[in-house]
């Protein structure tokens, strides 16, 4: 599959989560697919044309990240100056006060995509070389939030909600391993290891499936050098060369 067929499935994800509804604590949600395509396409058809050994998987946007640029983990400074998108972004049809859309002129930082993007750009230099051999991607497209505005991670969403949204979900990350024909997935964090492990079982994909800590200011061990800590998981994995 070339990179249209990554659009072509991306698009179907878009869609399918986009006709489901969600109920408390649910107060709003976002979908990056919808009005931060133009980005997000753009990143597909730049970066997602050639086969690729290894995928990063995280589990849903963040409100600075690819809430604002279509790209997951997608910190406006690491995919506006290295990962090379820069488009115009639209705004979600019911936009919550305390999480405005504005593209890439925001100026929050995301501080996961930060360190993960910081993470790629010193130990491959160019986003050429990064890409050559790996992609990342969210597993969930969606953005959750409590009336507050305060983010729900998809994992506390209830288990007659998250059955449809998943089964999109790994229909998608599946497609996702077939058309770059990846030899490994690595979740960030513990949630998209387990989301990988749960499509490899249903599927029989011939893949493995690895865990980095999670780059989040939430996750106490990533505030301690949450590279060198990364690095060294990927390295103990097999999946990078020390």
């Amino acid at each position: 599959m070339d990179a249209g067929g990554l659009v072509a499935v991306a698009a179907r994800l878009r869609k399918e989560v986009g006709g489901l509804r969600f109920g408390q604590p649910v107060a709003c949600v976002y979908n990056p697919l919808d009005y931060a395509w133009r980005p997000h396409e753009a990143y597909l058809r730049r970066w997602g044309a050639s086969p690729k050994r290894i995928i990063f998987l995280g589990m849903n946007p963040g409100p600075w990240g690819m809430a604002q640029t279509g790209v997951p983990f997608g910190e406006v400074a690491a995919v506006r100056d290295w990962v090379g998108v820069c488009e115009p972004v639209g705004r979600p049809s019911a936009e919550h006060p305390a999480r405005p859309i504005e593209g890439f002129a925001c100026r929050r930082s995301e501080v996961s995509g930060a360190r993960l993007w910081g993470l790629f750009r010193s130990r491959f230099g160019a986003a050429e070389a990064f890409f050559a051999d790996h992609f990342v991607a969210n597993y969930c497209p969606l953005v959750f939030m409590e009336a507050s505005g305060k983010n729900l991670t998809p994992d506390k969403l209830r288990a007659s909600e998250t059955a449809p949204l998943w089964e999109a979900c790994d229909r998608h990350l599946a497609q996702l391993v077939r058309a770059v024909g990846a030899e490994w997935v690595i979740g960030v964090g513990a949630f998209a290891q387990a989301r990988a492990l749960a499509v490899r079982e249903a599927t029989g994909l011939d893949l493995d499936v690895g865990r980095i800590p999670h780059p989040s200011p939430a996750n106490p061990a990533a505030n301690r050098g949450w590279a060198k800590l990364a690095e060294a998981a990927m390295i103990e994995l097999g999946a990078w060369r020390a």
